[in-house]
């Protein structure tokens, strides 16, 4: 092999794995401080306001608090970002838990997270064969071994 084609196969490897990890958004300390412990659910990157009341007021719009799902073959699947405000850091590995009348339903795990950074975004697609229901309620809980450092409700469309 070429080092040509082994320069191109190392970049396309560090894209993949860049693409597939969580970001770590960079928010001012109030737009931060008025969502800690939320887990705030969008179609996309959250949007950024001329001062923090401004950025504030816009993330609560595009908010969802629903996600229309996709059939493809029977199995309904939903994709979402997220943008979860930490209660607590120090985490390598977070869990995203599905809960369903107080029960596990689903879970997604979240590796690759900066230890010290209080606000995590990315993006999650997970379907019925996983364990979620269309039509169902959930309440989402992003866990750092026991403890809950987000969460939101969400409904599946």
């Amino acid at each position: 092999m070429s080092r040509r084609m082994i320069s191109a196969a190392a970049i396309a490897f560090a894209f993949v794995v860049a693409t597939s990890q969580p970001s770590f958004a960079d928010m001012s300390r109030g737009v931060i401080a008025a969502f800690k412990g939320q887990l705030v659910i969008s179609a996309g990157t959250l949007p950024e306001g001329k001062n923090d009341k401004d950025t504030i007021a816009k993330i609560k719009k595009v908010q969802l608090k629903e996600i229309k799902g996709e059939t493809t073959e029977d199995v309904t699947a939903w994709y979402f970002q997220y943008t979860a405000f930490l209660t607590k850091t120090g985490s390598k590995n977070l869990k995203m838990e599905f809960l369903k009348g107080g029960k596990l339903a689903a879970d997604k795990q979240l590796d690759g997270i900066d230890p010290k950074s209080g606000v995590l975004s990315g993006d999650i697609t997970i379907d019925e064969n996983e364990g979620l229901a269309k039509g169902s309620t959930y309440q989402v809980n992003l866990m750092a071994g026991s403890s809950i450092v987000a969460k939101t409700t969400l409904v599946m469309k």
